[in-house]
């Protein structure tokens, strides 16, 4: 199937649609922005891909200072190896012979790091590894709060003491995510949770310096804890996704970074005075989080979305002079579930294309 991409230089409001559109001037604002914030507080970065799914960030990412990235799932973390970046992490547990060879395999390429929280698991990763005379850095998750994955303190004692003695395993420390709190809208409550997260995950790491087990990791930190979590001494570097773009749920914690990422669309039709209807819906956008805030034009709010089509009600008379063919912008409240439903970002800077970016890593959910 041919792609029918537009020319570099093509007004925005000639793109087709519906289509991702990205502010690259605000993204590469944000990703300075981070990395800046980072060396202040003395923590690398590490960003997570499973929000931009892109080679062509993570290397922008890499370029401002990030040490490696995180992927999400073994074949996101393939995708960016075969794009040469050289450090990979996979903070989540790989569970299963197919998934495990293929992680192996990635180690002959780069150095590639994953997290577990299972005895049985660590068995299967080393001999995996060690069969293949590759090497696997491996890190413990701790659960800091979240109650989704990880152990508690005592149990990453037993773990890092099994990874230390394992063949082709190398244990390189800790990681925790408190998701629970990231997105809490009241800074205070946010602050609180977050240092009590921390806590649990720095308390874990002196447990096994304790036992004479060197700890060079602690990992954490979502975007909206980048600035509580990375000032607490113990924590060596921010996993950090959504900041590189912002949201619609961020945006209602903080501004912290700024909105990057939008949705365009077509209106399609006008049958009624009062609202539009669009040419997107469930197929190009998430709801995930909720519904999309419509950008332009003023004044308008979404309705509802079927597979195809999203109905917009125009709230005045401005608004409603939009016509058939003309363009409308929503955010949406979850860039990476919306992401992942696109080939590629349409990259715009002064109202104009500058490149149509490949998103390779979409549906890489195995």
């Amino acid at each position: 199937m041919t792609d029918y991409l537009p020319l570099p230089g093509t007004p925005v409001e000639e793109l087709d649609t519906p289509c991702i559109v990205v502010d690259l001037d605000a993204a590469e604002s944000n990703i300075a922005k981070l990395q800046a914030a980072a060396n202040e507080m003395g923590v690398d970065v590490r960003p997570h891909s499973k929000t931009n799914k892109s080679p062509y960030w993570v290397r922008k990412q890499l370029a401002a200072g990030a040490i490696g990235v995180c992927c999400a799932k073994v074949g996101e973390a393939e995708v960016m190896v075969e794009a040469g970046v050289p450090e990979v992490m996979i903070p989540n547990q790989v569970i299963g012979k197919r998934k495990i060879a293929r992680l192996v395999a990635l180690a002959r390429s780069a150095s590639i790091i994953v997290a577990v929280e299972a005895s049985e698991n660590v068995d299967d990763l080393s001999d995996a590894s060690s069969a293949a005379g590759a090497e696997l850095g491996v890190i413990v998750e701790v659960n800091v709060g979240m109650d989704r994955c990880g152990v508690d303190g005592d149990g990453a004692v037993d773990l890092a003491k099994q990874i230390d003695a394992a063949p082709g395993l190398r244990f390189d420390g800790l990681m925790g995510y408190e998701g629970h709190t990231v997105a809490e809208r009241d800074y205070e409550t946010r602050k609180i949770n977050a240092e009590k997260a921390m806590a649990i995950l720095t308390g874990a790491a002196d447990q096994i310096r304790a036992e004479g087990i060197d700890v060079k990791l602690v990992s954490a930190a979502g975007t909206g804890t980048y600035n509580i979590s990375g000032r607490v001494d113990g924590v060596t570097e921010l996993q950090c996704g959504s900041y590189i773009f912002m949201d619609g749920d961020y945006l209602e914690v903080f501004n912290d970074f700024q909105p990057a990422l939008s949705v365009m669309a077509t209106v399609m039709s006008r049958q009624v005075d009062e609202f539009a209807i669009a040419d997107f819906g469930l197929k190009s956008i998430s709801v995930d989080r909720g519904i999309a805030e419509v950008i332009s034009p003023a004044n308008a709010e979404v309705v509802s979305h079927s597979e195809e089509h999203t109905k917009i009600e125009l709230k005045d008379a401005a608004a409603r002079s939009l016509k058939v063919g003309d363009k409308v912008s929503v955010r949406p409240k979850h860039g990476d579930t919306t992401i992942n439903l696109h080939e590629y970002y349409f990259g715009v800077r002064n109202g104009k294309l500058e490149q149509a970016i490949p998103i390779p890593g979409r549906g890489k959910f195995r």
